[in-house]
Formats: C-alpha cells, structure tokens, sequence
C-alpha cells in the first residue's frame, strides 16, 4: 500500500468518527468523604429545582473569615463571598444551575495558612411540585394547639439536661408540663373525629429559655425542633400523619424576634444583626416596643412612633430581628421555605405580623408565594379595627401603595364582634346587632372567605369563661363561627368547655393542659372518661357541626345573606345554588314562633330541611316553631342523624 493512499484512508476515518454519533458521556465526580469541619452552615441542606436558583448559605466557625471557599460540583457556583462584621461568620451566595443535581458535595475552607476545613453539604431532590403544596381555605376548620399541654406521649424527653430550664411541674402553669409532637400525633384520630382538616401547633423549634420556654415563641434555634418536643423525624411523622388523614399541618412561625438564649446573641454576625444592638452590646437598656401597630397605616404618625413600635424589643428577653439587614431577611426567608419543603407544609401562621418591617414582610410573603402559588399563609394582626385588617390582605388597594402578598389576617374584630352580641342584651344598638353590624365590615376586605374568625387563642381568656360559662351562648358563638365565609380556628379544649374563669387574663391558666393527656389525669377527653355531660354534649355539638362542614361545599364557596336581628333573633344563609344552609340564633328562653315571610327573597318557600344535630325535618313555611334558646342549623341537603 502505497504511502498517499495510507494517509488518505486515515484522514476519512478520522472523518467517519468525528462525525458519528457519541454516546453522552456522564461526568464522574469524585465519591465524597463526609466532613464536618465547620461549627455551623446554614440551611442545613437545600433542594434543586426552585424557580429561585440563589442560595445564601450562612457560615460560621472560628475565623473563618480569613478562608477562602471553593466548591467543586456540577451545576453549581459561587458568586458572592461576605465577609460579616464577627470573623466567625462567612455568607456565601451559591448559585444552582438546571444542571445541578441532588447529592452530597463538599465545601473547602483554606485559611490564609494555607490549612484547610472541608464541610459536607447536601442538595435534595423536591418532593411534590411547588403547585401541590395546597395551603389552608374556608374549606378547612383549624384546630390550634399549645403542644406543651396537649398531651405527652413520651416521658423520656421531659427535661434535656443541656437546656436551661431542666424542671417538669405541672402545678406551676408557667412552667412546662411535657407535651410534645407525639402526644399531637397519638391523637390526631380524636381531632380528626371532631371534623377538624387543619391542625395549628404553637412553635415546636428550640427555645432554650430559663424560664417559660413551653409557648414557644422565643425561639433559639430556627432550624433545631426543641427535644423536649421531640425530634425532626417525629416533626415529619406528624407531618405525614397528618396527611394520611386529610389533616394540614400550618407552622407557627416568628420572623419578629428571636430568644435572647439564641446562639447568635453571644456572637452577632452584624452590627446591625437585632435593633438597639449597640445597647444591647453595652449593656444598656433597649427599647421596648410602644406596640403602637396603628403606625404603619396611619398617615399623621410620627416617624419616632413608627420606629420605637417596628424596631423596639417585643420583651427584654426577645431581641428584636432587623429584617432591613440583607443577609437577616434572606435567612429569615430561607428559613421559612425550608420548612415548607421539610415537613409538606399546608400553610404558615406568622406571628406578630405588622411588628417587623413591614416592606420585608411584602417581600417575605411575595417570595413564599411566587414559588407556592396554591399556599397560604396567615398573619396575626391583633387589631379591632376592620380597616387595618384589611390593609394587610393581599390585593388591597391601599392608598400608599403598600402590597402585603399576605393571604390571610387574623379576625380579631369579628371575635370581638360574636363575644359581644351574645354577652350583651338585646337593645337598639346592642346584642346581635354587634355580630350584624360586625359582619358588614366585609365589604372593606377583599376576600373575607380567606380570613381567619375565631373564638379565643392561647393570648385571650377562653370563650367559655369571655361568655361567663354560658353553654347555650357558646354554642352559638361557634356554630355562627363555622357558618360565616371564613376560615375558622378553634383552640384546643373549646369542645369540652375549657376554661380560665379562676384567673382571667393569665396566660398560664389559658394554655392548661387538655385531661387525658398524661396518663395520670383521672378524666380523659379522648375517651370522654370522667366528663360533664355538658362537656360530652359540647364534643358532639362540635363533632356534628364540624363534620358537616368539611362535607358542605355550600359553606366552603356559597354566598352570604344575613337579616337584621329581630326580637333575640338573628338568622344567616349560606347559598349554593339550588343548596341551603340556614343558621338560626336564639337568644329566647321560652318557645318563639319566627315568622318566615320576611326571608322570603331567600327562595326556600315549600322546601324541606333538615336540622343537621336533631336530624328532625322541617318545611319552610309560613311560621317556625323555635323551642328553646340555642342554634339551629337547617340544610335542604340530607344528613345523617348524629349518634
């Protein structure tokens, strides 16, 4: 073979190659050898696949400022490194490519020395699309629970002795009691047996507080759950539990403040890191919030006002988080979304809600809702005032311009409303006309369905004790609270007449422990051991009531029509085309005959209800016969007799 043609025939082979198919080549890494070198980062892990590729990762060792970090995987890359103003913190803005994918990968710190610290972080892959993530509607009914007194499942975690406050006393209301996420998940049979589809635990995250650490709300660790409460992986069971029996989980969350036992109050990244940090640093009185909440909306505010209210402490013992500081409002927001993903959330409370700054709350909510778009999420907003309920539901056209992207307010002014109008008696401008009245200010709200009414909570004195222990009245206060276009939330223990009627006001005795909850207590509410018979009575009230309402789409979507009370009377319908439900309050102790004629544009003439707690049927006709004070509650829908 002569020597041109050799070269020839190599040159077309090299083409004939070059120019075939290949296969794809996947790029091998490295397997990684698990390291944790470094005190703290956090998210702890993350997840591919968010609309937002950013991630912060916050960093915090011992001079790990004078390090360097490099990342070595697919897909993903470091954009931004700051330095804070502690040498002990470092904040690294990761980006995640499409291209990144779930798995372990390590982080490489090398210090000016030239030594290196290596930490094993994780990406995950999601679980559910974000669409799936369904938060809470005026389908669900709220069941809200402080865990520490709801019942212990489980002995062995009552004191941590690496916690500051070690002690267990159940005769000390302040004190904490044991309950813990087991004792919520033992029971979810029972608060799925009353017909709640919602469940709304006070926070379950570390408060590592001398004292008083059962509510909750001083959180010191953001992403540790309190092992007094139990553990993440029994966080999850809860979660999945929950799930298994159409029961959403909403995660009380604090973007407000943090306890003073929090890890980074020995050790502020920033300068800037809580409000009044200087006087904190020195040892110098902080200011306290002037809880003056009007001060975001109010147009003649002073400017000192609105600072002492957003900036000032909630206590001495909760630091004040400064959301303005970039890096504390991409935690914060991280932080939130963690959870979500975490434990499948169905919604979140947020605590506290026009505390904080107010443009990082828009932005907080903005960012949950961009990638959930079917969640929901419900601020607290302790205000009586219709008007700055209003303001800060999404969608509201407020005259400064100002966006909340909040899906749901809190109903204080509605709870006020239903306390009064059956606590008062019946004149001209008292009693129900309070309720009626109350209900008008719907026109103020943009989606009255999607907020939250309720009849107490672990701040305020139980119902029971605000109507002066009146049964029938409490009755009413809850049946007319499951019928009204909202999203209604009930605190454990109102189905058995709970109450605080010996210490108005205190705190302790509001959140006291449910019977039965620890295997000690002679009566048990789970059993209905050792109950009233009007505590059995209020339970299936509440479980008859209850029920109906998860199966009635006419109270979930149907419209509202009220009349004017008349003579102790007030009567609401809810309407679904050719589906009524009918509520009927009562304040007359004697038998009353209720003329029917003037609810005649209703269009219920000649048709048949049933009484949804008697099963008894009626026709709706000319008169009504009322027996006795109480609720009646009519559907044209057939329903099964309650046991």
């Amino acid at each position: 073979m002569k020597k041109g043609f050799v070269s020839v025939f190599v040159l077309v082979f090299a083409l004939f190659v070059s120019c075939s198919p290949k296969k794809e080549q996947k790029q091998e890494e490295a397997p990684v050898t698990i390291s944790n070198d470094i005190e703290r980062v956090e998210p702890p892990h993350w997840w591919v696949g968010f609309k937002n590729n950013k991630l912060q990762l916050l960093v915090k060792s011992p001079n790990i400022a004078n390090s360097t970090p490099k990342i070595s995987k697919t897909g993903i890359s470091i954009k931004k490194v700051t330095k804070a103003d502690s040498p002990n913190y470092l904040f690294i803005d990761v980006e995640i490519s499409e291209t990144a994918k779930a798995g372990l990968f390590n982080i490489d710190f090398t210090s000016e020395d030239g030594t290196t610290k290596t930490q094993t972080y994780e990406l995950k892959n999601r679980v559910k699309k974000a669409e799936d993530y369904i938060g809470f509607s005026s389908a669900d009914a709220v069941y809200l629970i402080t865990p520490d007194r709801f019942a212990n499942a489980d002995t062995s975690n009552d004191i941590n002795s690496s916690l500051l406050e070690k002690n267990i006393d159940r005769t000390d209301d302040y004190a904490r009691h044991g309950g813990d996420i087991k004792g919520i998940t033992t029971h979810l049979e029972y608060i799925d047996s009353l017909g709640f589809t919602a469940i709304w635990p006070s926070p379950l995250l570390t408060n590592n507080m001398p004292k008083q650490s059962y509510h909750g709300y001083a959180i010191t660790d953001f992403y540790g759950v309190d092992p007094r409460f139990g553990t993440l992986d029994e966080y999850k069971q809860l979660a999945i539990k929950s799930k298994e029996k159409g029961i959403k989980l909403i995660m009380d969350q604090v973007a407000n403040h943090c306890g003073l036992e929090h890890w980074w109050m020995k050790d502020l990244p920033f300068k800037d890191w809580v409000n009044y940090q200087e006087e904190f640093t020195n040892n110098k009185p902080v200011e306290i919030s002037n809880h003056k909440r009007t001060s975001n909306q109010d147009i003649y505010a002073s400017k000192a006002d609105n600072k002492i209210m957003t900036h000032g402490w909630f206590g001495n013992h909760m630091p004040d988080l400064n959301q303005r500081n970039p890096f504390l409002a991409t935690y914060i927001i991280q932080n939130s979304i963690w959870w979500i993903e975490t434990l499948e959330l169905g919604g979140i409370r947020q605590d506290t809600y026009p505390y904080p700054d107010k443009d990082f709350m828009a932005n907080w909510a903005g960012t949950i809702m961009e990638e959930y778009p079917n969640f929901s999420i419900v601020g607290e907003e302790w205000s009586y005032n219709p008007l700055l309920i209003a303001y800060w539901q999404k969608n509201n056209p407020n005259k400064d311009g100002y966006e909340s992207n909040l899906t749901s307010t809190m109903d204080f002014a509605m709870q006020k409303n239903i306390v009064d109008a059956l606590n008062q008696e019946e004149t001209w401008g008292t009693g129900f006309v309070k309720a009626y009245e109350g209900l008008a200010n719907d026109f103020a709200y943009q989606s009255p369905k999607d907020i939250m009414v309720f009849l107490d909570n672990h701040d305020m004195d139980r119902v029971f004790t605000q109507l002066n222990e009146n049964v029938e009245n409490t009755k009413m206060a809850i049946a007319y609270s499951a019928l009204l276009p909202r999203i209604p939330q009930f605190y454990y223990g109102t189905e058995i007449l709970m109450q605080n009627t010996a210490k108005p006001g205190d705190h302790g005795l509001i959140r006291t422990d449910f019977p039965g909850g620890w295997a000690s207590d002679s009566t048990n509410a789970f059993t209905g051991e050792g109950l009233t018979s009007n505590q059995k009575e209020m339970q299936l009230f509440m479980s008859t009531l209850l029920n109906f309402r998860k199966n009635s789409e006419t109270i979930h979507k149907g419209k509202t029509i009220h009349f004017a009370p008349e003579n102790g009377v007030y009567v609401l319908f809810r309407i679904l085309n050719d589906n009524f439900v009918t509520i009927i309050l009562n304040k007359n102790e004697e038998p009353y005959q209720l003329n029917l004629s003037r609810f005649n544009e209703i269009g219920l003439d000649g048709k048949k209800l049933t009484n949804i707690f008697t099963g008894e049927a009626v026709v709706w006709d000319n008169n009504l016969t009322l027996p006795k004070k109480g609720s009646y509650i009519l559907t044209t829908k057939n329903v099964n007799k309650p046991n």
